[in-house]
C-alpha cells in the first residue's frame, strides 16, 4: 500500500509524494482565486519562518492548517464533515514558544474563519481563583466570556490543581469543563505548563484528558538555537554582535544548556541577557564617548554581563578581543 508524505513549500504548495523523499519541482503558479484562498498559509509560513527550531510544533501547525483547508473544501461539496475540538495542552519549559504559538494559533482561526474574533485572552491562576466561596466559577464564567470568539490561554494551569483541600483551584477547574462544554465551538482553551506537573494537572478532573485532542511538547532549545533567538532580538532592535562576542556568549549558552537546570527559561534568559547587554555597551559607550553608527549598534565581548552572578562573562573567559 503506497503512504502520501505531505510537504509543504513556502509558496503555499503541497506536494504528494508516494514512496519517495520529496523531489524538487518547477514553481507551480496559481490562478489569482488559488492564491488567495491561500493567503493564510502564505502569513503562517512568514511568521514560522521568524520561529527558531520548534520543527515538530512547525510541523504540527502546517498539518492543521492543511486539515482546516480541507475540512472547509470538503464542507463546499457537501461532504461529511465532523465537527472538531481544537483545545490544546502546550508543555514545555518557560521560554520555548508556547505563548507566542498560541497567538500564532488564534490568528490562523481567525483567517480560517474558525473563530469570529480571533483575540487571544492571557491568564493565569489569579484570573481565575477568587477568595470567597462562589467568587472563583464567576471569575472564570466571566473569563470565559471574555475569550468568546477567540483563545483563553492559561499558563502555568497546573497551579491549579495546588493548594490543598479549602482551595479553589479545584473549583475553577470544574467550572472551566461546564464552560468548554456549554460553550462547545465558541472558543479554543489552550492549557500551558511543564510536561510533569501539566500530566499531573489532567488527573484533576475525570473530563479532562479527553476534551484536548491536541497536545504539544516544546523542547529545550539547544545553545545554537538560543544564540540565534538573541542575534533575532539584537537585530530587531538594530544591534549586532562581534564574532568574538558570539562565540562567546554561545559558551556560556552551551554551558547552561549542558547543566540541565530544572526549568530553564529558555528564551527568557536570552531575552535578559540580551537587555543587559544593551546596558552595558550603553555604559561603556558613555565612558568612552563614542557615539558614532558603528559603536551605537556593536556589542563586543565586554558588554557580556550576562552570566548567574552578574559579573562580565570576561571576567571568567577572558576578553579576547
Amino acid at each position: 500500500m503506497m503512504r502520501e508524505a505531505y510537504t509543504f513549500t513556502k509558496k503555499s504548495q503541497i506536494n504528494v509524494v508516494f514512496n519517495q523523499k520529496p523531489q524538487k519541482t518547477p514553481p507551480v503558479h496559481f490562478p489569482i482565486e488559488e492564491r488567495l484562498a491561500h493567503e493564510p498559509l502564505e502569513k503562517l509560513e512568514h511568521k514560522l519562518d521568524r520561529l527558531v527550531g520548534m520543527d515538530q510544533v512547525k510541523l504540527m501547525v502546517r498539518e492543521l492548517y492543511a486539515w482546516l483547508y480541507v475540512y472547509r473544501k470538503r464542507q463546499e461539496v457537501q461532504l461529511k464533515v465532523k465537527k472538531q475540538s481544537f483545545h490544546m495542552l502546550f508543555k514545555g519549559n518557560p521560554g520555548t514558544g508556547k505563548t507566542t504559538v498560541a497567538r500564532l494559533l488564534s490568528d490562523l482561526f481567525h483567517e480560517m474563519e474558525i473563530l469570529p474574533k480571533g483575540q487571544l485572552i492571557e491568564a493565569e491562576r489569579a484570573d481565575l481563583v477568587g477568595e470567597y466561596i462562589g467568587q472563583t466559577a464567576q471569575k472564570t464564567r466571566d473569563l470565559v466570556k471574555r475569550a468568546l470568539g477567540g483563545v483563553l490561554f492559561i499558563d502555568e494551569a497546573y497551579s491549579l490543581s495546588r493548594g490543598g483541600e479549602k482551595d479553589f483551584g479545584k473549583e475553577a477547574i470544574d467550572t472551566l469543563v461546564k464552560q468548554m462544554e456549554d460553550h462547545k465551538d465558541e472558543f479554543v482553551l489552550i492549557l500551558a505548563g511543564y510536561s510533569d506537573e501539566m500530566d499531573e494537572f489532567l488527573g484533576m478532573n475525570p473530563g479532562l484528558p479527553s476534551r484536548f485532542p491536541i497536545i504539544m511538547s516544546f523542547p529545550d532549545y539547544s545553545g545554537v538555537e538560543l544564540l540565534d533567538i538573541a542575534k533575532q532580538m539584537l537585530d530587531d532592535r538594530e544591534y549586532t554582535m562581534t564574532v568574538e562576542a558570539q562565540k562567546k556568549f554561545l559558551r556560556l549558552l552551551q554551558r547552561k544548556v549542558q547543566a540541565q537546570e530544572p526549568h530553564f527559561s529558555n528564551g527568557r534568559f536570552v531575552r535578559n541577557a540580551v537587555e543587559k547587554m544593551i546596558r552595558q555597551q550603553a555604559v561603556r559607550l558613555v565612558r568612552e564617548n563614542s557615539f558614532d553608527r558603528d559603536a551605537l549598534m556593536t556589542i563586543r565581548v565586554c558588554d557580556l554581563m550576562v552570566d548567574d552572578s552578574d559579573h562580565p562573562i570576561i571576567s571568567q573567559m577572558g576578553e579576547g578581543e
